[in-house]
């Protein structure tokens, strides 16, 4: 045999092996989803079709390797709109554990309906080499016009999806118009037959319960406590897979539900829109209008912080280490009311979960925050000028500038940490020419440690760095009070004969606060200075000057906890 002849021998030996050499293995999932529950508990459901008919695909592509995974991947009675699936869940695990190469759908809408979620998967089978493929449509996502295709499918299911949602509104809202109830658990006080509400007769006089001692009580609060010494529970309701929820006690928020209900009033509301009803109403109008009133009372007093000398600077902003909210509220000692942040989970009695500081003295809260809000300002370019402007605004008008500038404030154990963005502030007094580039824009985080000094029955905030409780930076609040106060004396002094009550009217403030400030210009010069420097002790607020002081320089020095001279 020559040369010639070998080679050739050869490579046709070589082309032979690679004809009858096997393609590599490929993992395929079969993945299948049902937007609603119905059906599904039938022998051979929408699911199990979906599925057979992937099966039978990767079967046919099985002399280019496509093997069958065993595993399901199945979403009954789940939306398109989200990725919160577990069957989705599952897949997108495996994939990442490398167990799948290829993922096979009936229809590319079955996987998601969503243009910015299919992104999110595309860009994950990328990074993992996993193919993409459908069993009615011809998608193949390892080329240009692969994905074209693809994405024109998605366009069209989320088009549709958004066409049925608009249907779906329509016809809730139409519904509603007619005072149709359209679902849902029902309400305490109420049965459900034929798809209306019927009235539970034992059920409404818990409900009459509820609002007569709400109107006898004027809080909810003690209201709660009431009904859980009582035994009263809440609605016990069967789901449609058999759980059973409800029939708990009462919490606050769920009493401020059933208090502002207009269910209870015969009527139905949707979107802020109010519509007669097809049931038949539980509370009468007289009732009604009472607690709406009270609740309306309470809510005034919250919002405006009536009870207090100032608004909460920080209401709605302030958190704990762990995620809770913590709210404003005050507690009592004779006379005397003394005013907290406290840990939404100590109210609502889960105290075992509130972070590891769940109460805090607020008006030093609000100060420490108030400090270095207005010392971080000093120091940024560009916002110098608001920070001049806060200095000389009044309690409230400072707090509607801050509580556009502080975005949140979490606080821990031995640190608060503030977020500021102060475009809100600079927009607000009409400095956002201020802004020099799009850094300014960006939030910004303060870091500040502190420490809980027990003093006289309570904890009060001490500014790390600052002595011995002494606060680390000037009191924005007392020197505005040192400046307003000497400025009113000098003008009452030498003005024209007027009285206190004319004056404050002039000046537009109340009597009452203008002479907490003119008690201020009264203290001794050390004391002043103290102010003025931010070394006075950390406990002189200005609540302290509700009441009148002594004039003796010696009495103020002993009375705000100066040392002796």
């Amino acid at each position: 045999m020559t040369t010639r002849n070998a080679k050739r021998t050869t490579s046709q030996k070589s082309a032979k092996d690679q004809t009858h050499r096997k393609p590599p293995r490929l993992w395929c999932a079969v993945y299948t989803r049902k937007s609603s529950e119905e059906g599904l508990d039938q022998a051979f459901n929408s699911l199990d079709a979906q599925r057979e008919a992937g099966e039978a695909y990767v079967k046919s592509q099985a002399p280019e390797g496509w093997c069958l995974c065993t595993t399901r991947y199945d979403d009954g009675g789940y939306s398109g709109g989200t990725l919160e699936r577990p069957g989705v869940q599952h897949l997108l695990t495996d994939i990442q554990a490398k167990r799948i190469q290829i993922v096979v759908v009936y229809k590319v809408d079955r996987l998601t309906r969503s243009l910015r979620d299919f992104a999110k998967l595309v860009d994950l089978f990328d990074t993992h080499g996993v193919s993409f493929a459908s069993v009615t449509q011809p998608v193949n996502t390892t080329t240009s016009t692969g994905r074209l295709m693809l994405n024109v499918l998605l366009s069209f299911a989320q088009f549709e999806r958004e066409v049925t949602g608009e249907r779906i509104r329509d016809k809730v809202l139409a519904s509603k118009q007619k005072g149709l109830w359209m679902g849902g658990f029902p309400a305490l006080g109420y049965d459900i037959q034929e798809r209306t509400l019927v009235v539970n007769e034992a059920e409404a006089e818990v409900v009459r319960h509820i609002y007569e001692k709400y109107v006898a009580l004027g809080s909810v609060g003690v209201l709660r406590k009431e009904l859980e010494a009582k035994g009263y529970r809440s609605k016990r309701y069967q789901c449609r897979g058999g759980q059973i929820v409800g029939g708990g006690t009462f919490s606050r928020g769920h009493l401020y539900r059933i208090l502002q209900n207009r269910l209870y009033r015969g009527e139905i509301e949707h979107k802020g829109q109010i519509y007669p009803g097809a049931h038949h109403a539980i509370i009468d109008e007289r009732l009604w209008e009472k607690t709406q009133a009270l609740l309306e009372s309470h809510r005034q007093e919250f919002l405006t912080d009536a009870r207090v000398a100032s608004p909460s600077l920080l209401k709605g902003l302030l958190y704990d280490d762990v995620g809770n909210r913590m709210s404003p509220s005050h507690g009592r000692k004779g006379s005397r009311r003394y005013h907290y942040y406290i840990s939404q989970a100590v109210l609502q009695y889960r105290e075992h979960e509130a972070g590891s500081v769940a109460r805090l003295p607020s008006h030093e809260l609000e100060q420490l925050v108030n400090n270095q809000v207005i010392g971080t300002l000093t120091k940024e370019d560009g916002s110098q000028e608001l920070a001049k402007r806060l200095v000389r605004m009044s309690d409230q008008e400072q707090c509607q500038v801050l509580r556009r500038i502080i975005q949140k404030v979490v606080v821990s154990r031995n640190k608060v940490r503030i977020t500021l963005n102060l475009t809100g502030g600079l927009s607000l007094l009409d400095l956002t020419q201020d802004i020099n580039n799009e850094e300014d824009a960006h939030p910004l985080q303060l870091e500040v440690p502190f420490t809980l000094v027990p003093r006289g029955g309570k904890h009060h905030i001490l500014v790390n760095g600052s002595g011995d409780g002494v606060n680390a930076k000037p009191n924005a609040v007392l020197v505005r009070a040192v400046v307003r106060g000497y400025h009113w004396r000098e003008q009452l002094l030498t003005g024209s004969n007027i009285s206190l009550k004319q004056f404050a009217k002039e000046q537009a403030v109340k009597a009452r606060y203008m002479m907490r400030l003119l008690r201020v210009s009264f203290l001794a010069p050390d004391i002043i200075e103290a102010i003025l420097n931010g070394t006075q002790p950390v406990t002189m607020t200005l609540e302290r000057f509700r009441r009148p002081i002594p004039l003796d320089w010696a009495t103020q020095r002993q009375l705000f906890g100066f040392p002796p001279r």
